[in-house]
């Protein structure tokens, strides 16, 4: 079994029915949740003129491939009605992988662990909720250093 952490977010509409109904999908097409974090408010990150984001992270545990789950949550956000139009603009679900087991998969469109995972309070709050020790297998810090160390002041509380 492969262990999944999955950070969702929403910025728009009734984001926490967006958030319930992204974790109905996942456990329908990927895999049932093992672990679900507090959903946590937060400032717009990046495009910072945006309706504050509604962020959980949840862990999975699946026999599907890296490359299997990607496109299932590109799906997932496709049929939830996520429109691309623009760089860090508002969304209705975002979901995007953090982990995959320890793997490093630097592929177009796939990159594990997700490269700013480190410098973000948004995806640190609440991983370090559900997985406090779990190792960066490139940093070689756990959740909770990571979140100590961050220099990203943004507002982030639990709700």
């Amino acid at each position: 079994m492969n262990n999944v952490f999955l950070l969702l977010g929403s910025n728009l509409g009734d984001r926490k029915q967006y958030l319930q109904q992204a974790i109905m999908h996942i456990a329908y097409d990927i895999a049932p949740t093992i672990k679900i974090s507090s959903v946590y408010e937060t400032e717009s990150w990046g495009k910072t003129d945006e309706p504050d984001y509604l962020n959980m992270v949840i862990e999975l545990e699946t026999e599907l491939s890296a490359q299997t789950i990607l496109q299932k949550i590109l799906s997932i956000e496709e049929a939830m009605g996520r429109k691309r139009e623009e760089k860090w603009g508002s969304r209705i679900i975002d979901i995007d992988i953090l982990y995959y087991n320890t793997a490093i998969i630097n592929e177009p469109g796939l990159h594990i662990p997700h490269p700013e995972l480190h410098n973000r309070r948004f995806t640190l709050e609440p991983l370090a909720e559900i997985a406090p020790d779990f190792i960066h297998p490139i940093l070689n810090k756990n959740s909770l250093q990571l979140k100590n160390d961050l220099k990203d002041s943004l507002i982030v509380k639990k709700l």
